[in-house]
C-alpha cells in the first residue's frame, strides 16, 4: 500500500509539474504575443476548461497522495526517505496556496471583467503579470515537489 501511495503521488505531481511547464514554456509565451482582445478572450476560454473532471482528479492528488504516502507507516523507509517525502508534499500544499490565493482569484477577476465596457488593454494589464508571477512560483513549487518525491521513491 505504501508503495503505491508513493507511485500515485510521484505520478499525480509529475502530471500536474508537467501541465505547468508547458503552460509556463509554452502556452502563456504564445498566448502573450496576442492581441489584448484576443489574450484575454484566450485566457477566459482556459480557466473555463481547465478546472473539470481529470484536472481536479490530478490537482487533489497532488495533495493527497503524498501525505497518505508519507503517513502510512513502512518499516523499511529510511529517514531521509521521510524528510524528502514530507518536504515534497510542503512544497505540493505550497503550490496548491499560490493557486488558490494568486491564480484563481485573478481569473474570477478576469470572468468578472467581462462585458462590452470592458477595456481589454486594462483588464490584460490587471491580469497577466500578476498572474504569470504566480505562475512561475507554484510551477517551480510544483517541479521541486515532483524531484522530492522521486527521490524519496528512488531511495
Amino acid at each position: 500500500m505504501a508503495s503505491l501511495l508513493l507511485a500515485l503521488a510521484v505520478g499525480s505531481t509529475g502530471l500536474y509539474a508537467g501541465f505547468l511547464l508547458v503552460f509556463l514554456t509554452g502556452v502563456m509565451p504564445a498566448l502573450g504575443r496576442l492581441p489584448d482582445a484576443a489574450f484575454v478572450a484566450a485566457m477566459r476560454r482556459v480557466n473555463e476548461a481547465v478546472p473539470r473532471a481529470v484536472f481536479m482528479t490530478v490537482f487533489a492528488g497532488v495533495a493527497v497522495f503524498p501525505i497518505a504516502a508519507y503517513l502510512v507507516p513502512v518499516d523499511d523507509r529510511t529517514g531521509a526517505q521521510r524528510w524528502l517525502m514530507l518536504a515534497g508534499f510542503v512544497c505540493a500544499l505550497l503550490n496548491h496556496l499560490v493557486t488558490a490565493v494568486g491564480n484563481v482569484p485573478l481569473n474570477n477577476a478576469l470572468a468578472a471583467a467581462e462585458g462590452p465596457a470592458e477595456d481589454p488593454a486594462a483588464t490584460r494589464a490587471a491580469f497577466e503579470p500578476r498572474w504569470n508571477a504566480y505562475h512561475r512560483a507554484r510551477t517551480a513549487l510544483i517541479v521541486v515537489a515532483f524531484g522530492l518525491l522521486t527521490a524519496a521513491a528512488a531511495g
